[in-house]
Parts: C-alpha cells; structure tokens; sequence
C-alpha cells in the first residue's frame, strides 16, 4: 500500500522538475535575447552592436556543442588544438553572421510560443519574429551541458537549422581534406563576413 503512494509522489516531483525545467529555459532564453535587443537599441552603429552581442552570446551558447556538431563525425578526428582553434573560428563566425543580422536601433517583436521538453536536459522555444517587416518562425534549442545552466545549442529558422547548414558545409570541406580544410573554410568564411 505503501508504494502505491508513492509512486504518484514520485510523479507529480518529475513533473514538477520537467515544468520547471521547461520554464527555466524559456525564462533564460528571454533574459538573453532581451539583452541583444537592449545592445540593439542602444548601440550608435554595427561595430558596437557586434561587440555588445559578442558578450551576451559567449554567455548564451554552447559553442563547443555547436561546433563538434556542425563539423560532423570527423570532429573526433580533429587533435585537440585543432578542435581548439575550430572552436575559436566557428564562435567568431556565428557572432559575426548574428550580429550582422541586426540594424542598430530596428528592433524585433518577439511571441514566444510554450517550451517543450524533448528529452531530459533538452527543451525547444518556438517564437514568432517580426523584424524589419518580415516575419519568421525560430525554433531555439537549448540544452543543459552541466546539467545546471542552460545554453543555446542551435537555432532553426524558417525550419533550416544553423548546426545542419553549417554541417552540410563542414563535412564536405572535412571529406576533401581533413581538419586543416575544415579550419582553412572558417577562416575564409570568417573574413568574408566581415
């Protein structure tokens, strides 16, 4: 009789722990893009805004999740200062694409639509954006590396996942030359985009 009562004890706990979990991550999320948006309104022209967005975003994602999956399964075959310096690249690449995205002063309207739970430590917000007259649907993905805080491990707009794109990309250049090619891409991508 006993254990028939605590089963649904146990329950209601990891249902508990899974709607805070959810709401944690969504309330993170919110914290961090209200900062770019802050950053956005505030900044005098691009060059601030990019360095403004930088801090929040080193803070706000996983890069090391994001770039070991944008490059693929060959990212096991990168040496360690190889994995370093991909990891440096990728991160400088993605804030600079990010931050190029945003016209000081023109900020978004962002709905933020409920949180699900994809797995343990895994959760997805769905937002609806209005930027600039355009809308689009983004789909953040966060998750908790540490288990404690959570980071943002990949962005899927318009239904296209950055960490896919970037990995159609990655591992073609990974195929045709290995890790100095994978490198070698990012930094021509890298000064491309400034």
């Amino acid at each position: 009789m006993k254990t028939l009562l605590i089963l649904p004890a146990l329950a209601a706990l990891a249902l508990g722990d899974a709607l805070a979990s959810k709401a944690d991550a969504e309330n993170f999320l919110k914290k961090s893009v209200s900062e770019v948006v802050e950053v956005a309104r505030k900044s005098p022209d691009s060059a601030a805004l990019a360095s403004g967005v930088r801090l929040i975003l080193l803070k706000t994602i996983s890069f090391d999740a994001m770039t070991r999956r944008a490059v693929g399964p060959g990212w096991r075959q990168f040496t360690q200062p190889e994995q370093t310096e991909t990891i440096s690249l990728f991160t400088a690449l993605i804030i600079q694409t990010y931050s190029s995205k945003f016209t000081p002063g023109e900020l978004p309207e962002i709905d933020y639509k409920s949180a699900v739970e994809t797995a343990p430590g895994r959760v997805e917000v769905s937002t609806a954006t209005l930027y600039e007259g355009s809308k689009y649907e983004v789909v953040y993905r966060l998750e908790q590396p540490d288990g404690k805080s959570w980071r943002v491990t990949d962005v899927v707009i318009e239904g296209v996942s950055m960490v896919a794109n970037y990995r159609s990309q990655l591992d073609a250049q990974f195929k045709s030359g290995g890790a100095r090619a994978v490198i070698a891409s990012l930094h021509k991508s890298s000064a491309s985009s400034k």
